[in-house]
């Protein structure tokens, strides 16, 4: 391999390793406190939106079954009005 080759392959590892920002990456890793932090506020934000999508559909589902009930299908509307009211009483 020539010299050419070899200072020409070396720049597109080093130009490779840039658009990665590598350097950024292990400068990170070098921080425990940082990856502690980072990953603190990750696990919150992840469960805050569980919490909240949770809620949503939560909700929805509820606002579902109080309109099946409300076309009183014959087998099916029984169920879900005791159901309903089980969760009636729960929430007060």
């Amino acid at each position: 391999m020539s010299k050419d080759k070899f200072e020409k392959s070396l720049e597109e590892i080093i130009q490779s390793f840039e658009k990665m920002h590598l350097a950024d990456y292990i400068e990170y890793l070098k921080n425990p406190k940082r990856i502690l932090w980072v990953n603190f506020i990750s696990g919150v934000a992840r469960g805050f939106g569980t919490a909240f999508g949770f809620s949503i559909l939560g909700a929805l589902l509820i606002y579902i079954l109080n309109s099946i009930v409300k076309y009183n299908l014959p087998i099916i509307g029984k169920y879900i009005a005791q159901l309903l009211n089980i969760i009636k009483f729960y929430i007060k």
